[in-house]
């Protein structure tokens, strides 16, 4: 299965090591993802007005960290990634 994390270029840009981790794996315990087609609503709710973005698409199969599909916004059901992400699961990088 293939979720997508969405990441401000400043802080992807700063992403060096082999496991990738969030603010919100902090603040939260879990690394928000969106399915493709929640993409676009995403990106139009949380960063309306940025300029660019980069979005990880990430191959679930690959992932060291649990996935769940859980409730978010709107009861509306999102992948959350509890834990870093892996290098080797992020199997595409776009910008947006």
């Amino acid at each position: 299965m293939i979720v997508y994390h969405i990441v401000l270029p400043e802080d992807w840009a700063a992403f060096d090591t082999e496991l990738y981790t969030a603010k919100s794996l902090e603040t939260e315990g879990f690394i928000h993802c969106s399915f493709e087609d929640q993409l676009d609503a995403v990106i139009e709710r949380y960063y309306k007005g940025v300029r660019e973005l980069v979005v990880l698409e990430i191959d679930t199969d690959k992932l060291m960290s649990r996935m769940i599909k859980e409730p978010s916004t709107n009861d509306e059901i999102y992948p959350h990634i509890y834990g870093p992400i892996n290098r080797d699961a992020i199997v595409r990088v776009t910008n947006k």
